[in-house]
This record gives C-alpha cells, sequence and structure tokens, in this order.
C-alpha cells in the first residue's frame, strides 16, 4: 500500500519522517557511525551485493516464519535490539517493548535503557536484559538479578566497544542532563520541531537522560554519562569473567559483538547459548566490515553449536531472508525501530515491524521456500570477495 499520513511503506521513508520530526541533535545521535562512517555505510551496502535466485512456478501458497531465539518462540526473526537512552519518544522502551509483543516477537532492553526493566518486562514478558561489562563482577550480577526478578528471559552481554568518540561529521551535543542551562542552548532545534516538543509536553515530562537499570539498590539512576564514566574505569573482561557471568545467570545467554571466528568459538568455549555477529551498528572500530560480511566465516566456525543471530544494516525483509539464507537464525534490528517510531510512535514500531515481515513473505515466495526454514546458501548469489574476512 501506498503511504499515508498514518502508514509508511518502507524503512527509508520512516527515516526521512524521523529526519523531519526529530530535532537535529536527537536525528544525527540516531544516525552516528564511527569516525568517517565506513563500518557504518558498509552495513547497508554489503546486503545490496547479495543477490537472489528466484522460482516462478510450484511456488508455496503459505510461508511460514515462526522461529525462536535464546528459548522465546516468536512470530518471524525479527527481534528489538537494545539502543542506550531513548530521546525519540516520550514513552521509549516502553511503547516499543508494546509494539514488539502485539507483532509477536521479543524485545532486547539495554542496560543503558531510559525505562526500567520491570516496566518492559510487563510490557513485553519475552523481554532479553541485555548488559556491557560495567562497574565489575558484583554489580554486573546485581543488575543481572534484578532482570531476573523481573520476569526477562536472557541475558544479553555486549563486548564490542573501544571507546572511540571521535565522528568526522561532528558529534551532536549531548548534555548530561536537561537542566535550564541545556534547554537555553537547545531551544532553537526545539522551536524547530514543534511536534517533538508537543508530544513532551503531553507527556508532562522532558527527556529523561537517566539510566534506571544501571542505579543499585537505593541509588538514584545515574546520569548516562555518569554511567558511561564508570564502564570506562571498569577493567576490561576477560573470558574467564564471560565464562563466570554465564554460570551465574544459567539460563539464555547471548553474547553480542562477534565478527572473528575465533572469538565465536570462545563464545561457544564459554558457555553462551547465543552469539550475535554485531559491529555495533558502525560505532565501534571503523573500518571493520559489514556484519553479514562476517556472517559466513562464524556459520562455519561454530553453526549447529549455538544460535547465530546477526544485526546492522538491515532495512528491508529481503536483507532478513539473505541473514538466514547465510545461516542466521534472526536478525535483530536498531536504527529502523528507532525511526519508526520518531515517525509515529508505537504505532511507527509496528509499521516498521510488519514492513519487514511482509518483505520476508514476499522474498519466501519468491524463493519458493515455504519456511524460514528451508533458506540456504543456494538461494542466494554471493561475490567470490564478498566476506573480507579469514575463513579459519
Amino acid at each position: 500500500m501506498a503511504s499515508t499520513k498514518e502508514w509508511f511503506e518502507s524503512v527509508a521513508e520512516a527515516q526521512r519522517r524521523a529526519k523531519k520530526r526529530l530535532p537535529k541533535s536527537v536525528y544525527m545521535a540516531l544516525v552516528a557511525g564511527s569516525e568517517q562512517g565506513i563500518t557504518l555505510e558498509d552495513n547497508v551496502r554489503a546486503f545490496g551485493e547479495i543477490g537472489f535466485r528466484p522460482h516462478i512456478a510450484d511456488l508455496p501458497q503459505q510461508r511460514e516464519q515462526a522461529t525462536s531465539v535464546l528459548g522465546q518462540a516468536i512470530a518471524f526473526p525479527v527481534v528489538i535490539s537494545p539502543t542506550g537512552v531513548q530521546a525519540v519518544s516520550p514513552e521509549g522502551e516502553v511503547a516499543v517493548a508494546r509494539a514488539a509483543a502485539a507483532a509477536g516477537t521479543a524485545m532486547g532492553l539495554s542496560s543503558f535503557a531510559s525505562k526500567p526493566v520491570e516496566d518492559v518486562v510487563a510490557a513485553n514478558p519475552a523481554t532479553f536484559f541485555q548488559t556491557y561489562w560495567v562497574g565489575g563482577r558484583d554489580r554486573i550480577l546485581q543488575r543481572a538479578e534484578r532482570a531476573r526478578a523481573a520476569g526477562v528471559t536472557a541475558l544479553i552481554v555486549t563486548l564490542d566497544w573501544t571507546f572511540a568518540t571521535r565522528r568526522d561529521w561532528g558529534s551532536p551535543p549531548i548534555p548530561e542532563r536537561l537542566d535550564l542551562k541545556a534547554m537555553l542552548r537547545f531551544a532553537p532545534e526545539g522551536i524547530l520541531r514543534p511536534r517533538y516538543l508537543l508530544d513532551w509536553a503531553r507527556h508532562g515530562a522532558l527527556p529523561d537522560l537517566t539510566t534506571p537499570n544501571l542505579a543499585g539498590p537505593g541509588e538514584d539512576a545515574p546520569t548516562f554519562f555518569g554511567a558511561y564514566g564508570e564502564w570506562m574505569q571498569t577493567p576490561l573482561p576477560t573470558w574467564e569473567d564471560i565464562a563466570w557471568l554465564r554460570e551465574q545467570w544459567g539460563g539464555p545467554f547471548a553474547i553480542k559483538g562477534i565478527m572473528h571466528p575465533d572469538d565465536a568459538r570462545r563464545a561457544v568455549d564459554a558457555g553462551a547459548t547465543a552469539i550475535s555477529v554485531s559491529n555495533h551498528g558502525g560505532n565501534n572500530l571503523d573500518g571493520t566490515p559489514a556484519s553479514i560480511r562476517a556472517l559466513p566465516a562464524v556459520v562455519e566456525a561454530v553453526g549447529g553449536q549455538v544460535e547465530i543471530l546477526v544485526d546492522g544494516g538491515v532495512r528491508r525483509g529481503s536483507d532478513v531472508v539473505k541473514a538466514l539464507a547465510l545461516g542466521a537464525r534472526a536478525v535483530l534490528i536498531g536504527r529502523a525501530y528507532l525511526w519508526g517510531m520518531a515517525a509515529n510512535g508505537e504505532k511507527g514500531v509496528a509499521n516498521v515491524l510488519q514492513i519487514l515481515r511482509s518483505g520476508i513473505d514476499e522474498a519466501l515466495l519468491g524463493l519458493g521456500r515455504s519456511s524460514v526454514h528451508d533458506l540456504c546458501p543456494e538461494d542466494l548469489i554471493v561475490p567470490p570477495d564478498f566476506t573480507r574476512l579469514p575463513q579459519k
């Protein structure tokens, strides 16, 4: 169907609407990539290098998309990726969780989220809690136990972050908190985006730049930069630390940020239930190839031993199908749903999920596959030099 005021027909249209509605600094924070943005651009471009081998007759009348991730049954192979403080819309992660639940899929919640884990689980019981290695073993375990008590079904540990903040295009200014000084500074941007301000005014609050899921018992929620400072001062984790956390957690456990087959094997050795092939959406080490390029080597290294997820650059259902044909169980999306939320709140998130689900169905039909589980590399045309990564 063609785009209308309440419906957009592509993720690209959601992005265009987000750019029109969000203050410049908020929008730029969403599209940011580290340094030159080489990895950021390659995440999207790489999907375009893969072609399909379609069929035209004896096609399946019905196509099945249901699968499972980290012990959670989902209606189609797209999961909400955890993203940090969401100043895109007043209801933030709670609205995203509701949209995901209505679509029948799982919600990844960042430890740097703007909404408490308890509220998000109430909106979507299929919630995975994501943590970085912030504050040492005791603090990390304390947060994991809080998430468990809230009803979280799986733990995700994200390990790909080098603390690089350089942006050749210029990082948007992000205040420590929205006090009077900050409001005066950002007033010109807000005046140019009255709909954004009106939404927050109706909500009766300003964008919350604190991280409630990183607060210990009896502590106030730290600001984003306060939590980031603690993270920077925390000794970097070892594989022994990761294996310890896996044992303490005891349930479904994913390691996010894998780009090298060696790390994939170490993750298996540490007891991971799943791994996510990811370059942090182009926000980590610039010059790293697209996640989808790394996927085949990781599948070759550990396929069949753990569930393999992938994120980075997914903009359409056909991208999802390409990832699954190369061996992924499901994909995670980040910017796509944030643009949807910026464009039309919770309905916009639901819109993005429906776009992807419809696109998956269309690609399955064209390939003559009756199920996402039937997809395989033979459905694709992959250039010989596509992976650009070591195979062993």
